[in-house]
């Protein structure tokens, strides 16, 4: 009999999810993250990741791209040594989307489908308003992280 604890795969995902805009945003309409010095931050990464490709990337694929893309040196880009440079990355805890500047500075919703695939929502929205108020389509929404204690 083994002692060792069985290996439990936990899906991060969210499905059918909005992550809704910060109590604390700072804007009241959506608005274009700008690029400050040399390395471009982690909110333009992200909004032009998911503004040019709307529900082609998950959770794990955002944040992986975000952080990549602000690492410094060369890169192997070759398939395999992405893989285990994904795969490390992915092993050490890492926070959600809802800890994104973007529903938390900018103003934009984050809207995943069925298969857990994310897509920018303008908070000025009709559909971001529908499934705020619970109209319509069965869309769980969960709250950014606020930026400042209530």
């Amino acid at each position: 009999m083994s002692l060792e604890p069985a290996e439990v795969s936990v899906d991060l995902h969210y499905y059918e999810t909005l992550i809704a805009v910060a109590d604390d945003c700072p804007v009241t309409t959506s608005t274009v993250p700008q690029p400050r010095g040399a390395k471009p931050t982690v909110a333009v990464i992200q909004y032009e990741l998911l503004v040019g490709d709307p529900y082609r990337y998950t959770q794990e694929d955002v944040l992986f791209e975000s952080w990549l893309a602000r690492q410094d040196g060369p890169r192997d880009g070759s398939g395999e040594a992405l893989a285990a440079l994904r795969a490390a990355f992915l092993a050490k805890p890492q926070a959600c989307l809802r800890a994104s500047p973007l529903p938390k500075k900018y103003g934009w919703g984050l809207r995943f489908d069925g298969e857990g695939r994310v897509a920018l929502c303008r908070m000025e929205s009709d559909e971001y308003r529908r499934i705020v108020t619970g109209q319509g389509d069965q869309v769980t929404v969960l709250k950014a992280m606020r930026s400042r204690r209530a």
